[in-house]
């Protein structure tokens, strides 16, 4: 008798401007199938406030079972940050996320609690990189700061390496830190 094959989701969140199946999702969803997970993409298109954001991933997600990676560009690294603990997300990869700006809710002190990873870049004119250096010393988490702007193209095929480690390393034994 075989053991249940366990689900192994990939769900992710784009930004504001940007539409759900863009440049770095389509790449980052070619490795997540690669790695045996099934991916989504909520679209967001129509829904500018992040609360109602966060409210349709939390939505959206109700339904996975097993383990839940979440994925977020820019407004879309802010919902996925938001979303983590309220979805028990097994790990969360976010690019230049949109976080510490004025003008969004403020994030609730201790919000992630799973292992996650930043990429950046240098040259981003919208989210300064220094939020996600910030972010980063905050929760512990890896931080990939790459020379490329905001929207990361230039970057896809160094990201789509990045996620792939990301997801590789979820699984991996933790080792304990004296």
């Amino acid at each position: 008798m075989q053991a249940p094959v366990t689900s192994r989701h990939v769900v992710f969140s784009h930004g504001q401007e940007a539409g759900p199946w863009g440049r770095k999702i389509s790449a980052l969803a070619e490795v997540a199938r690669a790695e045996g997970y099934e991916a989504h993409s909520v679209d967001y298109r129509g829904i500018d406030e992040p609360r109602a954001r966060v409210a349709k991933l939390v939505e959206f997600c109700k339904e996975l079972t097993g383990d839940l990676v979440l994925v977020g560009s820019s407004l879309g690294g802010y919902v996925a940050v938001a979303s983590a603990s309220l979805l028990h997300a097994r790990g969360v990869f976010l690019m230049a996320p949109a976080l510490y700006l004025q003008g969004l809710p403020a994030l609730r002190s201790g919000v992630l609690d799973c292992p996650a990873a930043v990429v950046h870049g240098w040259r981003d004119d919208v989210v300064p990189y220094e939020h996600s250096v910030r972010f980063a010393q905050a929760y512990r988490c890896a931080l990939h700061l790459l020379e490329s702007d905001h929207r990361l193209h230039n970057q896809v095929r160094v990201i789509q390496y990045l996620f792939e480690y990301f997801l590789v390393a979820l699984d991996l034994p933790a080792i304990a830190f004296e």
